[in-house]
């Protein structure tokens, strides 16, 4: 049965009236939450996070600047916030295969400079987001996802409902079936993080990003590492660049030394390369090899692992916010500032930003408009004056590695020194990520090495301390326009990159009776979202599964 022939039969569905539904308990849906009930108490809002607890699916760096914070909770570390690490360094390295050059700290540019940042577990700092919030009296639904956009006869956001439980298989309703609710709200604010599910379809039924660039995205397969007391340097940063990427492809490495011998360490792959071989997940373990970064953490043990798809066009790839009843807001709609490799910043301030915007709408007795004073808020922040300040980077990386570290150079080190806080110029690009890849026989196959099982891992053992589970007797979430699609088009021309651009295993083409087939194990999935963004076809599509399921990062 489809959804909609089991809401005929077993409906109609509960539903409860909020002031404001938020969906998706990250930073920005919590900040969200937060700032209203700071600005009037009697605010009705609920979040909704599709995740075990709030911060269970939080992946990130990371390292986070205060200055929103600040703002939100100007006592924070009186109340706690698990922001303990300050920075007490930073390294940009240029990796050639055997050997490392650091940048002179004198030519560091601005971007990459982090003093009075910390070195944070977002998931950690999310985790205390929710109880400031439940004890604002911000109700929060965990395990619950927001499967569906209520939308009116005038066309307007009206709230969303949650996904049906107890669904098998084979789409019957099985012992245990409960309907999923509906939520309805004078506004519902969208913070599902990167290429949200309900997000993904508001910016094309409310063609939000017309006149933008592309958006365009990159994976971030990260590590968790304890390391012997004798390696660790709480709160040094450390980024690079150059190998194992080649000339022609974006990407780069983090590793930042937390409290209590932990080392948090990743590697950010462009989803717009154009080499159908390539793997984000093992350039991240090859990346490990490197003697700069072997040196960090042989010896130690890896504790935790997770993957993440990021938004990186930046501001001119930023959707319009609003339409009519909801906003987008944090990594929903685009505001990490790759250039700096930061976002939870961003996230905080916007929604703070849309919460300021709702608060005197509700007074004055509106609801189900557009928010436009959110809109010009964000234009008026300190927070859209940093990203056009950056808007250029992902955009000069397009023209190469040597272009763009070049030209963040001049953009972030030089022109600052001029006195100028915004290049003069502004670069635009119009390919999406999904249509770089070239077909597999135009270019050179990348062959990985084995894992070693200590500094190196594969697939399979990483997602088992990832803590991810799905319940197995629900319909796969990751969907297929047109079944015959991966065979006929994406394994016959590129190789079937889906089984390496997923960093989790999901993807695997086997042989069925002497005919080559796609097998999704969808129970692996760590929500990452790069096959709904990389898939060459656009054939997958992402949707979500049972509230609850997922990764459980500890730590992350």
């Amino acid at each position: 049965m489809t959804p909609a022939e089991i809401l005929a039969q077993h409906g109609p569905r509960e539903a409860m009236d909020y002031d404001v539904v938020v969906v998706g308990g990250g930073p920005a849906g919590l900040a969200t939450a937060i700032r209203l009930k700071q600005l009037d108490p009697a605010i009705n809002v609920v979040v909704l996070e599709k995740g075990s607890e709030p911060g269970a699916h939080i992946l990130s760096g990371a390292v986070m600047d205060p200055r929103a914070m600040n703002e939100l909770f100007p006592d924070w570390k009186a109340r706690g916030a698990p922001l303990n690490q300050p920075v007490t360094g930073d390294e940009v390295l240029f990796l050639g295969e055997n050997h490392a050059s650091r940048t002179p700290q004198w030519l560091i540019p601005g971007c990459l400079h982090n003093e009075g940042n910390f070195v944070i577990s977002l998931g950690a700092v999310t985790k205390w987001l929710g109880e400031q919030a439940e004890a604002l009296g911000v109700e929060i639904f965990p395990g619950f996802t927001a499967a569906e956009v209520l939308v009116d006869e005038a066309g307007r956001v009206r709230g969303v409902a949650t996904g049906n439980l107890g669904v098998g298989k084979d789409g019957e309703p099985h012992e245990g079936f409960q309907l999923g609710m509906e939520l309805t709200a004078k506004y519902t604010v969208f913070a599902e993080g990167a290429r949200g599910h309900l997000g993904r379809q508001l910016i094309s039924k409310y063609a939000l990003d017309e006149g933008r660039d592309p958006q365009s995205y990159a994976l971030g397969v990260k590590e968790l590492w304890e390391i012997p007391a004798e390696k660790a340097k709480p709160g040094l940063v450390v980024h690079s660049a150059g190998w194992p990427m080649d000339e022609n492809t974006y990407g780069g490495g983090f590793l930042y030394h937390l409290q209590g011998n932990q080392v948090t360490l990743g590697f950010v792959t462009g989803l717009d390369y154009q080499n159908p071989w390539l793997s984000p997940f093992e350039e991240m373990q090859r990346w490990k090899t490197h003697p700069a970064i072997r040196a960090h953490i042989e010896g130690g043990k890896r504790i935790g692992y997770g993957a993440r798809a990021i938004t990186a066009g930046g501001l001119l790839s930023l959707p319009k916010l609003v339409f009519p009843g909801g906003a987008l807001v944090g990594c929903e709609a685009g505001m990490l500032n790759a250039a700096r490799i930061k976002g939870s910043h961003a996230a905080l301030k916007s929604g703070m930003l849309v919460a300021e915007a709702i608060a005197p709408a509700l007074k004055a007795g509106r609801s189900h408009d557009e928010l436009s004073d959110y809109t010009a808020a964000f234009e008026a922040s300190w927070l859209f004056d940093e990203l056009h300040g950056t808007r250029n980077f992902k955009q000069w990386f397009k023209q190469g590695n040597t272009v763009g570290t070049l030209m963040t150079g001049v953009e972030q080190w030089l022109l600052p020194k001029l006195g100028l806080k915004s290049p003069p110029w502004t670069i635009h690009r119009k390919t999406p990520d999904h249509a770089r890849l070239h077909a597999a026989d135009q270019v050179e196959r990348i062959v990985y090495p084995k894992p070693d099982g200590q500094l190196t891992f594969d697939r399979l053992s990483s997602v088992f301390i990832s803590n991810t589970n799905h319940e197995e007797n629900q319909p796969a979430h990751l969907t297929l326009k047109d079944a015959a699609v991966p065979v006929a088009v994406n394994l016959a021309r590129y190789a079937g990159p889906e089984a390496r651009y997923c960093p989790a295993a999901v993807y695997e083409y086997v042989q069925k009776n002497g005919a080559d087939e796609l097998v999704i194990n969808a129970q692996n999935c760590v929500h990452c979202k790069t096959c709904d963004i990389k898939d060459p076809t656009q054939n997958i599509v992402w949707v979500t599964p049972e509230g609850g399921g997922g990764p459980n990062y500890a730590g992350m």
